[in-house]
């Protein structure tokens, strides 16, 4: 039987601002709009962050997040990966809270701390649609991405009491390391699932050289385990033809990337997804429905979540 491969779909994010593209979903009923998209383009997980439906900045609004992923539950069985990265700048209250409201079958766990500067944005925008934009953004170049061993081990611990499968996000070498300090302290439970995350400024540049070091490492500290990778901007298709030729999972969206191809803006991340969907298909890989994906990653089940 051909290799199943997950796709996700990382669908608004928390980094790109409204002024960079009219297609950024921002209200419950856009996000939750495509979501179900995504989902019917391929996309067997779909990661989530909420929005200010009147601004667009990034809340952590645990009504707001409830209202989307309640609302993407009765349409569609798609697995929801709920965000504890949040936006740059929020608590660890902020990013945590929804893990033991909603108990999750999935939830993003940043594996390190990191400078996530995406402050060069602020400079392309000439005319902001709202005020928050530009200082939201410039913000960045002074600020660290905390996640600290104590604030780590709360994460993950939090999910282990909640039946949450941590998606840990992966910025950087050090960050595995970080993994399998935890797991050598049995602080890890649960299966491993790494994603890679490349291209961020203060992370891992985005290259294939880079892609096959993080996945050698990877196996060397922890074993066979599975793994996802995405990266910002314009190397997130190139990277993701990488990275099914590796046999890996991929995440695409407009969260990492607002263009479909050079010039060309994507309308959704269904557009993505249906992209790199045609890739493995040509490679004779098969895509993972919802169920599969459940199955591959050890979930709980789309029944046992708490919205």
């Amino acid at each position: 039987m051909a290799k199943k491969i997950i796709l996700t779909a990382a669908v608004t994010g928390a980094v790109h601002v409204p002024s960079m593209t009219p297609y950024l979903p921002i209200t419950p009923e856009q996000i939750i709009n495509e979501a179900v998209k995504a989902k019917e383009a391929g996309a067997a997980v779909v990661h989530i962050h909420a929005r200010n439906p009147e601004t667009g900045q990034p809340t952590s609004e645990l009504g707001l997040m409830k209202d989307i992923v309640k609302g993407i539950k009765e349409r569609s069985d798609v697995v929801v990966c709920i965000t504890t990265g949040g936006a740059i700048g929020m608590s660890i209250e902020e990013r945590l809270k929804a893990i033991p409201a909603l108990k999750p079958e999935l939830a993003s766990c940043n594996a390190g701390s990191v400078n996530f500067v995406f402050s060069t944005i602020a400079d392309k925008l000439t005319e902001p649609k709202f005020d928050w934009e530009v200082p939201f953004l410039k913000n960045t170049y002074d600020l660290v991405f905390a996640n600290t061993y104590k604030s780590l081990e709360e994460y993950i611990t939090t999910m282990n009491e909640h039946g949450t499968l941590p998606e840990f996000e992966v910025y950087d070498v050090g960050m595995i390391n970080n993994i399998a300090f935890f797991r050598s302290k049995g602080v890890i439970k649960q299966p491993i699932y790494l994603q890679f995350v490349l291209g961020v400024l203060g992370g891992i540049p985005a290259t294939v050289e880079n892609l096959v070091y993080l996945v050698k490492t990877a196996r060397e500290l922890l074993g066979d385990v599975s793994w996802s990778c995405t990266a910002a901007g314009r190397q997130q298709l190139p990277l993701a033809a990488v990275t099914l030729a590796l046999g890996g999972n991929v995440r695409v969206g407009l969260e990492d990337n607002i263009y479909l191809k050079p010039g060309v803006l994507a309308k959704s991340s269904a557009e993505q997804v249906a992209q790199v969907r045609t890739i493995a298909e040509t490679l004779h890989y098969e895509i993972a429905t919802p169920a599969e994906a459940r199955a591959l990653l050890s979930l709980k089940g789309i029944q046992n979540v708490d919205y």
